[in-house]
């Protein structure tokens, strides 16, 4: 699957999440304060939170709603407490471009 374009890097505040909707889904991507971005599918399963609103560290997310942790390497629910959320390839091109792979890893 290729790549597809769907917003810019500066869109996305350092340390926070934005919401894009690519081909009929819904991608939370995560601008890290080390620079690199890191994407999931938007919506936590659990009751339909909304992800990147969440509080983010280097290495997950908490859903705003109900507190539920995903990995934001792989989508993992790392509370123990069901299931995860996809995790997307995504990088930044040389303009600033954001690049993400809509498959799920």
């Amino acid at each position: 699957m290729s790549d597809a374009t769907i917003g810019r890097v500066t869109e996305i505040p350092v340390g926070e999440g934005r919401t894009f909707a690519v081909g009929g889904e819904q991608i939370a991507v995560y601008r890290m304060r080390n620079g690199t971005l890191r994407a999931l599918g938007a919506v936590c399963p659990h009751r339909g939170g909304p992800l990147a609103d969440g509080l983010t560290d280097d290495d997950s997310v908490v859903c705003p709603l109900h507190g539920r942790t995903y990995d934001l390497a792989s989508g993992a629910e790392t509370t123990g407490s069901g299931p995860g959320v996809c995790s997307h390839a995504v990088r930044a091109d040389d303009d600033g471009s954001i690049l993400l792979t809509l498959e799920c890893r």
